[in-house]
């Protein structure tokens, strides 16, 4: 039986390189980090990974890269999602193929809020990978339905191969607490999403885990890690030493997560393919400012 997925879970960016093709040197590097910072375990490709702007190619071998770079050193959720149940299925089966422990597929926008077209939907993916542990990502329009946690924990009740939810429609704190009451011990938890800008509620609320980028993902481990020893007080602090910078990404995304794996010394560039606000000179400065207080150690 699998053990319960808790902790620290990154998303892991797409590194591309200066011909702004994808760099499966550079996401080595990044796998590397990430077990060094302490992370609990890994997730790749998903929103944070720009996903939507990877060709089918592209995704299968970064993915294979992945897995023979981990090797297994932690757990590794693939993320899975598309419209369709047999395109889903197929990337849960080369993550599986990769050492994948689990799925994340979200809840597609197309279906809404129609419990039983989404129930239908995960069942068809659940048929096509016996035995796979799936997570239901619950994001908001317009990337995905966002779901009702009611609408949540009817999904799951009809689906037992959904273990996992990521949660991170607004408020996030109060609809972990929903899911979790309504489904009881149908599933094995909820994680949250959003950046990690609302962990603490969330774990106040019975998160049993967070899914950020992985820009400063030492730090969210030290934080998770402070957490459950109790020291709460310093927990907090480091929390909120960390909101300026999340603020910054909320609105830059990939290229405020790139700039700052770039200034620790992990990626060479900070190309992005996807679509999104550039900074100007004056968010790059803003961004050292926070960088500067940070004071983040190299990565290198």
């Amino acid at each position: 039986m699998m053990a319960q997925l808790a902790g620290v879970y990154p998303v892991l960016p797409t590194p591309f390189t200066s011909e702004g093709k994808p760099d499966p040197d550079a996401l080595m590097r990044l796998v590397d980090f990430a077990v060094s910072a302490g992370v609990d375990g890994i997730v790749y490709p998903g929103m944070a990974s720009e996903v939507e702007t990877l060709s089918a190619e592209e995704r299968a071998a970064m993915v294979a890269a992945l897995g023979v770079r981990l090797a297994g050193r932690r757990p590794f959720i693939v993320g899975a999602s598309s419209p369709e149940p047999t395109l889903s299925a197929a990337r849960i089966a080369e993550g599986v193929s990769a050492g994948a422990v689990a799925a994340m597929v979200m809840a597609p926008h197309g279906l809404g809020q129609d419990v039983a077209a989404q129930a239908g939907f995960f069942a068809a993916i659940a048929a096509e990978t016996p035995g796979v542990a799936l997570m239901l990502q619950n994001a908001p329009p317009p990337g995905g339905a966002g779901l009702s946690p009611q609408a949540v924990a009817a999904i799951c009740a009809q689906v037992p191969a959904i273990r996992y939810v990521k949660e991170e429609t607004l408020p996030c704190g109060q609809h972990v607490a929903r899911i979790l009451a309504a489904v009881g011990q149908g599933i094995d938890g909820v994680l949250g999403g959003a950046g990690a800008r609302f962990i603490l509620d969330e774990l106040a609320r019975g998160a049993c885990g967070t899914m950020p980028a992985l820009e400063i993902a030492d730090l969210h481990a030290r934080l998770w890690a402070l957490w459950h020893s109790g020291d709460r007080a310093e927990a907090r602090a480091l929390y909120e030493r960390t909101l300026p910078l999340l603020t910054q990404q909320m609105v830059f995304r990939w290229r405020l997560t790139k700039h700052v794996l770039m200034r620790r010394g992990l990626l060479a560039n900070s190309i992005t393919r996807a679509a999104g606000p550039a900074p100007d000179e004056g968010d790059l400065a803003e961004w050292d400012a926070i960088l500067e207080r940070l004071a983040l150690p190299s990565a290198r």
